[in-house]
């Protein structure tokens, strides 16, 4: 168990949902709003010196995405982000597992929902397939938050850019990045997209601020009105400490990307063998949602059957695990996760497998989390599926 949750007497298998602050990251904070308080917008030296800081750092933040200063607009996080993009547009294609704050927004414009595949990924030419002329945006999230599945922007992008070439049409492309930004290449030109979004509170930042990345001479409006902060793009007074902040979680997160990747992937495949293959928990008919490799490196969801999620949750929180039976934003909704009914759907021809819906639960890695918090958690499940015995036999 790590040195933290040892503390606590908790093991902590939700990073998905959030990250706690890095030390680090917490004292760039916490120094910030001492002295950096004073309002951007003002023109006293306070203000100018603080206006300087901020831009200073939307430089930093941009050479992170290979991005210009003057695309990145901050905002309180990727839910407002997604909804500023979607607000923005009537036409729109995008997928049936995306995050709620791209479905919900959705549901007052014309929407065609593209089905993702049973293995959690979306198939680019039935995005392909999906575009019309009348279409004018493009939303697929780079990694789903829920089953952790990495999707093809590149591929996906080389489609749009053909049909637009092709129809002389301007489809815009955007991407929920929120999940990706820990682990995968974020240089927005290789990945061909217009607009993304992203935010501190899943990097190891602090949460309530985020951003959204606009290419040049992309139309968008904002929806936030009362200021002409963010270039006009973003009303309200900048959250400078936690945007300093979130350009020091970034500089972390480049930092130990790739060895953190490598270790993490390797206790994700040793978690994933164990819950699928081992005596003490195959008998249960585990089921991994979502493909097996081309997934976030810190990610495991998996399908108990008969056995209700939310039970599951409740009894290893009990036992001091923390873990997730669908997306945070989502939890008090009763019905079943939409992300693995849709992945159900796609694996049983459209026809949902009801009992199997129930059991879905989340392992969410992190960089605490090591390989003897996982063997405790393996051993919990195997006592608490023993005590549940009646639900499956």
């Amino acid at each position: 168990m790590s040195k933290s949750t040892k503390k606590l007497n908790k093991i902590y298998l939700d990073y998905a949902s959030a990250t706690p602050i890095d030390a680090s990251v917490l004292k760039v904070m916490d120094k910030a709003l001492k002295q950096n308080f004073a309002n951007c917008s003002a023109i006293h030296d306070d203000a100018v010196e603080n206006k300087k800081l901020l831009d200073n750092t939307r430089k930093d933040i941009a050479r992170f995405f290979d991005m210009h200063s003057d695309e990145i607009v901050f905002t309180s996080g990727s839910t407002e982000s997604n909804n500023l993009v979607i607000q923005n547009f009537k036409n729109i294609v995008t997928t049936n597992i995306e995050h709620a704050s791209i479905l919900e927004p959705s549901s007052l414009r014309s929407i065609f929902f593209v089905g993702v595949e049973a293995n959690g990924i979306i198939d680019p030419k039935k995005i392909k397939k999906a575009l019309t002329l009348d279409t004018e945006l493009v939303s697929v999230m780079y990694a789903n938050n829920e089953i952790g599945t990495i999707q093809p922007i590149k591929e996906i992008a080389k489609e749009i850019r053909h049909f637009n070439k092709t129809n002389n049409t301007k489809i815009l492309f955007h991407t929920d990045a929120t999940q990706a930004v820990n682990y995968l290449d974020m240089n927005v030109e290789k990945l061909g997209i217009d607009l993304m979004s992203f935010n501190a509170g899943k990097i190891y930042g602090p949460k309530g601020i985020g951003a959204l990345y606009i290419r040049r001479r992309t139309p968008i409006k904002k929806i936030i009105f009362g200021g002409d902060q963010e270039n006009g793009m973003r009303a309200g007074t900048e959250n400078l400490p936690a945007i300093l902040a979130f350009a020091e979680a970034l500089k972390i997160t480049e930092k130990i990307k790739e060895k953190e990747n490598k270790r993490l992937t390797k206790l994700r495949d040793y978690f994933i063998q164990q819950l699928l293959h081992t005596n003490k928990l195959e008998f249960v008919g585990t089921l991994l949602n979502g493909d097996e490799k081309e997934r976030l490196p810190n990610n495991i969801n998996v399908t108990i059957p008969k056995i209700p999620s939310d039970l599951l949750v409740i009894e290893l929180s009990a036992r001091g695990i923390m873990v997730s039976s669908k997306s945070a934003c989502k939890s008090g909704d009763e019905k079943a996760s939409h992300v693995i009914q849709a992945i159900r759907e796609a694996e049983y021809g459209g026809k949902l497998i009801n009992k199997e819906v129930d059991g879905s639960i989340r392992f969410s890695m992190g960089r605490e989390t090591t390989k003897q918090d996982i063997d405790f958690t393996l051993k919990s499940l195997a006592q608490i599926l023993s005590k549940l015995k009646k639900w499956y036999t």
